[in-house]
């Protein structure tokens, strides 16, 4: 007979709390050594409570105290840093070695500041966080607590650090995808008339998928000023604050931000957006893994359909902005695809090696459901422009009624349309053409009265 596991928190909270104390005296080195050991410590037992079949709230417990030490060490390690900092502004600290021309009773190391090179960057970032957003670190604990996640170190940088990243800093991450890579996936998969392109870049992927006569709704948490084939400018949106429309209707396919927030993005695709089918090029690596609980959501609760393994690599993907030599590729990647089958992710998941050189040239899958209706019965638009003032906005009538407009800047423009509504929100556009083109496309699919002329 199976006992259920049990867990004594009692040692770990007093160990918990005496780094709390440490803390508050200002003992910030032991503070952070005594937090870090508490951390593992909270991170084994609830690993081992969950594992073993502990009550929820035993699971939960174990949790909590591994936040209260993580929090702890985060702010020891922004105390560190800063004084560290300080040190090296004064002339009081070195780098890795010691000055030769500074005597050494007057100044300490990194190494004597106990942290590495990488800790302080981080602790840096931290700080830099907290300066921009007052308590953003402790908030972002708190929310993978409240939805019964694991409070882990790296969960923190992605939840803290994309946040705090400068636009310069998170284009050294965008790396377009191949087109060797999409036009395979296309010919191998059909997706809704409508896919989603949450991670869209420079457009290397909306690109061919609008080719391939698929519309796309394009989204980065960078602005590119990347615009689809109506002129409408992508969403600046981190995916991982985004909602689920409740509907599935629009498939997804994007090559994700790889790093610290990439299993979290493909959970919260699967568990808040959940679309009918998604497509994602990743590292072969994702198949493994399994301290995670978000790749185990999305490998384990909800595995994907197919694996489409590249049995030769893709070319390089560079980093956006790099003009160096290319090179090879070093990694290997697949097309990991799910697909709802009935009311869920189900298995098993099938794996199909495929060579990009094959489908060079080949045709694209049409979109799902795509009806095409013949150029000579589309309508005229409906709708008139008016400039009630030089230079200023241009307003889409139906009749006598005002239903958008077009508002000019120095750099492209916004429309908006709000036929319907009380308030339409502001989109862009990178020319006024562009955006009058959008309203006309709004208007027809909305009211089915005509198509833009």
């Amino acid at each position: 007979m199976n006992t259920p596991a049990t867990f004594d928190a009692s040692g770990l909270q007093q160990v918990v709390e005496r780094a709390r104390a440490l803390l508050d005296d200002g003992d910030i080195a032991a503070a952070r050594i005594l937090a870090a050991g508490a951390y593992d410590q909270a991170k084994a037992a609830a690993q081992f409570a969950a594992r073993f079949g502990a009550a929820e709230r035993l699971v939960g417990k174990a949790r909590r105290l591994q936040g209260d030490a993580l929090l702890i060490e985060a702010r020891a390690k922004i105390q560190l840093a800063t004084e560290y900092d300080a040190a090296r502004e004064a002339g009081q600290a070195a780098g890795k070695g010691r000055p030769k021309n500074v005597p050494d009773e007057n100044v300490f190391t990194q190494a004597e500041a106990g942290l590495s090179a990488k800790e302080i960057h981080e602790a840096r970032k931290l700080a830099a966080a907290e300066r921009g957003a007052p308590g953003i670190v402790e908030r972002a604990i708190a929310a993978r607590i409240a939805a019964g996640l694991e409070p882990s170190r790296a969960n923190l940088r992605a939840a803290v650090g994309t946040a705090t990243a400068t636009a310069a800093e998170r284009g050294n991450n965008l790396y377009e995808t191949p087109p060797e890579g999409t036009r395979t996936l296309l010919a191998l998969e059909r997706f809704s008339l409508r896919v989603k392109e949450p991670a869209c870049g420079r457009g290397a992927i909306a690109r061919l998928l609008e080719d391939a006569g698929y519309d796309v709704d394009l989204a980065d948490v960078v602005d590119y000023g990347t615009h689809d084939r109506h002129g409408e400018c992508q969403r600046v949106e981190d995916f991982l604050a985004s909602e689920g429309d409740g509907t599935g209707d629009d498939d997804i396919v994007t090559n994700p931000p790889y790093g610290a927030a990439l299993n979290a993005f493909v959970a919260h695709a699967l568990r808040v957006h959940r679309p009918r089918k998604m497509a994602l090029l990743l590292n072969l690596n994702f198949l493994c893994g399994f301290e995670d609980p978000e790749r185990n959501f999305a490998m384990d609760e909800n595995p994907p359909s197919r694996i489409y393994v590249f049995t030769r690599r893709l070319p390089m993907m560079h980093r956006d902005g790099w003009d160096g030599p290319e090179a090879s590729s070093r990694m290997n990647t697949a097309w990991f695809v799910w697909e709802l089958r009935g009311d869920s992710y189900a298995g098993p998941t099938e794996i199909l090696r495929v060579d990009w050189k094959k489908y060079e040239g080949a045709p694209a899958c049409p979109p799902a459901g795509r009806v095409e209706t013949p150029k000579a019965v589309s309508a005229p638009s409906l709708l008139t422009w008016s400039q009630p003032h030089e230079g200023g906005r241009l307003v889409a009538l139906l009749g006598k009624i005002e239903v958008g407009a077009v508002f000019p800047a120095e750099k492209g423009c916004t429309w908006s349309f709000w036929l319907g509504t009380v308030t339409g929100t502001q989109k862009k556009a990178r020319s006024i053409d562009a955006g009058k083109a959008a309203i006309e496309k709004q208007f027809a699919e909305r009211t089915g009265l005509g198509t833009a002329a």
